[in-house]
């Protein structure tokens, strides 16, 4: 595309792009933003080294561009500008999240990696913020990265998972990377490897001393149970991964606090997600906190979000023409826009999308912000750790009804009158 574009001397026509989702993947009633960190990321750091260069010129659908256009990528950089949501905003099908402007060949490069970007981190937080919520006030652990697609995703999937509320992860790299708090227990190889689970129990507690959980269904909860008691040790803490949660939980509950236990907390995991949560809360188990692997490191219940990236704007020369596509199925809306939410009391009430340069409507807020001009970052930089707690903030401002495990309703979203005249 960008040989395209450089080969009909297009380059200097100022195109917008817009990342938007056309509607929500099943089970859910909002989606929440995130990834946009590692986006800017991409865009400042976007460059062709010579290696790179070579090997283009070197590819059989090349041969006829023009020796100038590889000159032109030999001191390529974005340079372009971007608004945005702010990580952790909640939104809703057809409001953009993302919007670039820049020359049309740099605007268009970006696509596949700010879809790829943006697309992965948004269904992990999305699925998060639903398991946060089904467990109330207690805890969730990410615990995802041996079944994440890959290493990379399993880091970013890490991060997502915290933004949405998650209090931590096992995966070491992502506390490393991002600051994200570590938890983790011991291996049923630990166990196995072991003379005996008597064995295990003290000598991984010598080691880890305050940090220790010993895990209980390597081979029976209830033996490990007589076990740990009988060897004295007073761990910070148990995990289940196995069976009957909610028995199990009980038992073991009864049996630590009778051993003067009271505070070694109850850690499960195996297989939960939202669902399984909701269903061991409303049970009343006494679990201190959950442990969620592959439903959240892989957003089991939707894996693939449809964002797109499409062109809305043109500017040649001064003249500015809004486009869209007519495309059964597949419309997009024309002009850049800007996206208003209003709240009553608290709580999210409905939201506008306008073109952008529209008279803003009273008493709402606008969600996309500046955040990158010329190719560098205009905004002071948010740490993952205020991104969480406005992502708490901002979710809990949504009417009840949406955090429910059971979509429930819709969430009303409008056009404003100029953008409803583009669309007649």
């Amino acid at each position: 595309m960008m040989a395209g574009y450089f080969k009909r001397g297009m380059l200097p026509i100022r195109a917008t792009f817009e990342l938007f989702v056309r509607r929500l993947p099943r089970n859910r009633a909002y989606l929440v933003a995130a990834g946009l960190d590692q986006a800017l990321a991409y865009l400042e750091a976007l460059t062709f080294s010579k290696d790179d260069i070579d090997w283009l010129q070197s590819q059989s659908a090349f041969r006829r561009v023009p020796a100038a256009f590889f000159e032109y990528l030999s001191g390529f950089r974005f340079s372009g500008e971007v608004w945005a949501m702010r990580e952790g905003t909640p939104f809703f099908p057809m409001e953009p999240i993302l919007r670039v402007s820049a020359p049309i060949a740099e605007a268009q490069l970006a696509e596949t990696a700010l879809l790829a970007i943006l697309n992965f981190q948004t269904s992990i937080a999305s699925k998060g913020t639903r398991i946060v919520h089904a467990a109330g006030d207690r805890p969730v652990m990410e615990f995802g990265a041996r079944r994440a697609h890959g290493v990379e995703a399993a880091l970013l999937a890490a991060r997502a998972a915290y933004l949405a509320g998650c209090v931590g992860t096992s995966f070491v790299e992502a506390g490393r990377k991002f600051g994200i708090p570590l938890s983790g227990t011991m291996a049923h190889s630990w166990i196995l490897a072991a003379p005996s689970e008597m064995d295990a129990f003290i000598s991984y507690a010598e080691l880890f001393d305050q940090h220790t959980v010993l895990l209980l269904d390597t081979f029976d909860v209830n033996a490990a149970m007589k076990t740990l008691i009988d060897s004295g040790l007073r761990p910070a803490g148990v995990r289940i991964d196995s069976g009957d949660l909610a028995a199990a939980s009980r038992s073991v509950r009864d049996r630590l606090d009778r051993a003067g236990l009271t505070s070694t907390r109850i850690i499960v995991s195996g297989d939960l997600d939202e669902w399984k949560i909701a269903e061991l809360v409303e049970s009343g188990a006494p679990i201190d906190t959950f442990a969620v692997g592959t439903a959240l490191a892989t957003s089991d219940d939707a894996p693939a979000l449809g964002g797109v990236y499409k062109l809305v704007e043109l500017e040649d020369r001064g003249s500015v023409r809004k486009v869209m596509k007519r495309s059964e199925g597949k419309a997009t809306w024309p002009g850049a826009k800007q996206v208003w939410r209003a709240e009553q009391d608290g709580v999210a009430i409905g939201d506008l999308i306008s073109l952008h340069d529209e008279k803003p409507p009273s008493s709402a807020e606008a969600l996309l912000e500046p955040v990158m001009r010329d190719g560098r970052r205009i905004m002071t930089r948010r740490s993952l750790e205020e991104a969480r707690v406005y992502c708490r903030r901002a979710t809990g401002a949504l009417p009840p009804r949406l955090r429910a495990l059971s979509v429930d309703g819709s969430y009303p979203v409008e056009r404003s009158p100029g953008l409803a005249m583009l669309l007649r």
